[in-house]
C-alpha cells in the first residue's frame, strides 16, 4: 500500500531508515542546510525553498503556485514502490500541507473532510500551511473544499517538533 510518511528534519534519518522510503520532499527556507539521507537516491530528491508564512512579505519566500506545481510533478513521478517522505523544519505546517495535498492530488475521489481528518487523528499537532493549501485548491480546482477542510481542524497543538506519522494513500 503506498505510504506518504511525514517528519521533522531532525528525523528524516531514523525515518527514512525505519519506513524504507526511497523519495524525499524537503520543504524549508532557502539557507538551511539539509543532509540527505544515504538511502534516498538524488534523483528521488526535491527541495522546494519556501518559508513557513501564510502572507507574502519581502524578507522570506512565500509558498507560491510554483511550489505546488513542482511537489505535484514530483508527487506524480513517484513510483510508489517505496513509502515517499515528506518533511519541514519541525513537521507541523509546510511538510502537512503537502502530505494533504498530495494526497488530494493522487486520490481525487478522496473527500476533503475524511483527509483532513485523518491527517488530524494521525498528528495532533499539525497544521498545515494555509498559504500552500490555497494555491493547492486552486490548482486541483477542489473549490474551495481543501481550504475549508484544513481550517476545519484548526491549529494543532502546540509543539517545537511534531511527531512522526504516516498517511496512507488508499
Amino acid at each position: 500500500m503506498p505510504r506518504i510518511h511525514v517528519c521533522s528534519l531532525q528525523r528524516i534519518e531514523d525515518v527514512a531508515r525505519a519506513s524504507g522510503a526511497q523519495s524525499l520532499l524537503t520543504l524549508i527556507n532557502p539557507d538551511f542546510p539539509v543532509t540527505r539521507p544515504a538511502t534516498i537516491d538524488a534523483s528521488k530528491h526535491l527541495r522546494l525553498s519556501l518559508a513557513d508564512i501564510v502572507a507574502p512579505d519581502g524578507d522570506h519566500i512565500a509558498p507560491t503556485e510554483s511550489h505546488v506545481l513542482d511537489m505535484l510533478a514530483f508527487a506524480q513521478a513517484w513510483d510508489r514502490s517505496a513509502p515517499l517522505l515528506i518533511h519541514c523544519y519541525a513537521g507541523v505546517s509546510r511538510s502537512t500541507a503537502a502530505a494533504m495535498i498530495i494526497v488530494a492530488a493522487l486520490r481525487p475521489e478522496r473527500d476533503e473532510y475524511d483527509i483532513a481528518q485523518t491527517l488530524r487523528q494521525r498528528s495532533p499537532t499539525a497544521t498545515p500551511n494555509p498559504l500552500l493549501i490555497c494555491h493547492a485548491d486552486a490548482h486541483l480546482q477542489r473549490s474551495g473544499k481543501l481550504i475549508a477542510a484544513a481550517a476545519s481542524i484548526g491549529r494543532g497543538e502546540d509543539c517545537f517538533e511534531g511527531n512522526p506519522f504516516a498517511l496512507e494513500l488508499d
